[in-house]
């Protein structure tokens, strides 16, 4: 008789499988999260099949809730008076990084012989960063320093980023293309709607947090509402098509800026001890989500995407540094911890299907092969990085 588990006893299974991976990465002294990934891949489709595709698409919210708070943990990190402090390097940094990925792709694509309308989508695709696996290595090893302080308002303004390149992108292979059927005004209105429709609703749902937290003196009570503001946030991002990563962050930028320090800083380090479980089996998921079967099919465009991607990242993060007279440990390290590309970078590839659809079924699996190698390569590469700067003191 068979006995079929439960999404109970599926989700233990995922927490204890993290649990002991984070152990075992310990012992070659590996990145926690690099553990999770690669347990979830062992465990998932691509490998042993513990975790069958249906069990992995009916936790589907998970993955949601947990970039939903690493958003919110980036998002507290824009205090004002620091902000004051670094200036606008971030921001010049930020699309230096991004668009150096962008430029990169698309020259390396053009030398190598492919058309010009599909090489500009797929290389504005490399402009996107993901923030998750990053700010776990941060957390982990409680990394302190330049190079730190400098990524995390970095990652944040990629998403933006990332949304206007894509958006140009499609904007001109639509103007350009015989078969275009967009117009080239509402292509370039959507990442703009995307991104100030997601700052302003954030930004009022910040509001809105400072105020319940005033009235809510209860530790409990105020845990509460930050779960309810965030989900919230999510929902309605979702609906109104807004990106709820950029929102999230608007979300604690203005809450952190309007609320008063001590009761803002009881609310962050109470999510901080609550949300772990979450971002454990956000990877542990998004390993077993990793198809190893389709990276023979990436081929030489794929093998050049994701290069050439690397490189570009590095030296655009260099010149942004440079530019903006950032410390030179930015400038030699930062480059090398913005190498992980998941949920944003999938997210534009699968609206390629629909904008470009000629080639959007070659972009979505390049990506697909892209993100199975930089999110297991990612967190080892920010680890080092961070090291070499001298922000990590001690391994944890």
């Amino acid at each position: 008789m068979e006995i079929e588990l439960n999404a109970f006893i599926y989700l233990a299974l995922a927490l204890f499988c993290g649990l002991l991976a984070g152990k075992v990465v310990k012992l070659v002294k590996l990145p926690n999260v690099t553990g999770y990934l690669i347990i979830g891949l062992l465990a998932g489709p691509s490998c042993l099949n513990l975790f069958p595709k249906d069990v992995i698409s009916s936790f589907s919210l998970i993955p949601e809730a947990a970039l939903a708070f690493i958003a919110f943990s980036i998002g507290a990190e824009f205090r004002l008076d620091y902000l004051k402090k670094i200036g606008k390097a971030p921001v010049i940094i930020a699309f230096c990084e991004a668009f150096g990925g962008v430029f990169f792709v698309l020259g390396a694509l053009l030398l190598i012989g492919q058309d010009f309308s599909f090489s500009l989508v797929l290389s504005s695709i490399a402009a996107a960063t993901a923030p998750a696996a990053t700010l776990m290595v941060v957390k982990q090893y409680r990394a302190k320093g330049p190079v730190t302080s400098t990524l995390l308002p970095v990652v944040a303004i990629d998403d933006a980023a990332a949304l206007i390149a894509f958006g140009l992108a499609v904007a001109i292979v639509n103007a350009i293309s015989p078969g275009g059927h967009s117009s080239l005004l509402s292509t370039l209105l959507s990442p703009l709607w995307e991104i100030f429709g997601s700052l302003i609703f954030g930004g009022c749902l910040g509001v809105l947090f400072t105020l319940l937290t005033k009235y809510f003196t209860g530790r409990g009570n105020r845990l509460a509402i930050t779960y309810g503001l965030v989900f919230l946030c999510v929902g309605v991002s979702d609906l109104a098509g807004f990106s709820s990563l950029l929102a999230c962050m608007a979300m604690s930028a203005v809450y952190i800026n309007t609320s008063n320090k001590k009761i803002s800083d009881v609310v962050f380090e109470q999510t901080d001890r609550m949300t772990p479980p979450i971002f454990m089996l956000f990877f542990f998921l998004s390993g077993a989500e990793l198809d190893i079967s389709i990276l023979p099919s990436v081929g030489l465009i794929g093998i050049v995407y994701i290069l050439v991607r690397i490189l570009g990242k590095i030296i655009g993060a260099a010149c942004g540094s440079f530019l903006s007279h950032a410390e030179p440990p930015v400038r030699k390290y930062l480059g090398f911890t913005l190498l992980p590309q998941a949920g944003v970078a999938i997210g534009l590839a699968t609206t390629a299907l629909s904008v470009v659809p000629q080639y959007g079924a070659q972009i979505r699996t390049i990506i697909l092969c892209g993100t199975v190698i930089y999110e297991l390569i990612g967190p080892l590469a920010t680890k080092l990085a961070l090291s070499r700067a001298g922000e990590i003191t001690s391994a944890k």
